[in-house]
């Protein structure tokens, strides 16, 4: 079974960008969506033998996800059940027979790391929630999670300490996440790979390949094994991220 995640920073922007010829050529059974930056009915995308599910963010332009599936969920929730945490559209939860997939878009700290304090409490609930998920039956999350876990994770570690998504409380929080029952698939199968997902616009940044790794799919430990191959898709254009795959057995 085949799921991608792509944050594509504006959908209408993508889909002038390949979008559906890109969409098609992976050939996904579940293909989540990150940073739509639409409201509904501002666009008519329907691929067939696929339903999709949207969350669109209260403010206009902004934020915004989206699951594409082959398979008909058993239920489908937006949001994660906190009024504070629920209005910018982050997070689709479909639920299967054998697991829950949820496609989150994290916020972001910015600038300043002015939302940081809010990013935390965030992290916080958000886990709590995958917890609560794991409890019924195994998880897969994918996303655009706004963190580089480790050093290995971005071309520029000490420059960039203490950043936004490379702070200490935001590598901890992930860290936290994992030691809690779940594990980033990608590190799992290639612990010592190089390869990142997210390139700045700025500085030729893509060209120069000074990227970082903050687009995840992290599953429930008990899924581990079941894990056929995880890939990041550095050689697809359209977004400053690029998409990224895991498959499972």
């Amino acid at each position: 079974m085949k799921f991608i995640s792509w944050n594509v920073n504006g959908i209408r922007a993508c889909e002038g960008k390949d979008f559906s010829a890109t969409f098609k050529s992976l050939d996904a059974d579940f293909f989540c969506l990150q940073e739509t930056k639409i409201q509904a009915g501002q666009l008519d995308l329907e691929f067939p033998g696929y339903e999709s599910y949207w969350n669109y963010a209260d403010k206009k332009g902004y934020s915004g996800t989206a699951i594409f599936t082959r398979h008909k969920p058993l239920s489908v929730t937006y949001g994660i059940g906190i009024d504070l945490h629920d209005h910018e559209g982050r997070v689709i939860t479909l639920e299967m027979p054998a697991f829950f997939l949820v496609c989150c878009y994290t916020p972001n700290s910015q600038d300043g790391l002015r939302r940081l304090e809010y990013r935390m409490s965030w992290e916080d609930s958000f886990r709590a929630y995958l917890k609560s998920l794991d409890l019924q039956k195994p998880v897969i999350l994918c996303g655009d999670l706004n963190v580089a876990h480790e050093e290995i994770d971005l071309k520029n570690p000490k420059t960039n300490r203490n950043n936004a998504g490379f702070t200490d409380a935001e590598r901890e929080k992930f860290s936290e996440l994992l030691a809690s029952g779940f594990t980033d698939s990608f590190r799992y199968l290639y612990p010592e790979q190089v390869t990142y997902s997210w390139w700045s616009y700025r500085f030729r940044a893509r060209e120069k390949n000074a990227g970082w790794r903050i687009d995840y799919f992290v599953v429930s430990n008990r899924l581990c094994e079941s894990i056929a191959d995880a890939k990041i898709h550095t050689d697809i254009l359209g977004s400053d991220h690029c998409p990224v795959e895991l498959l499972l057995k």
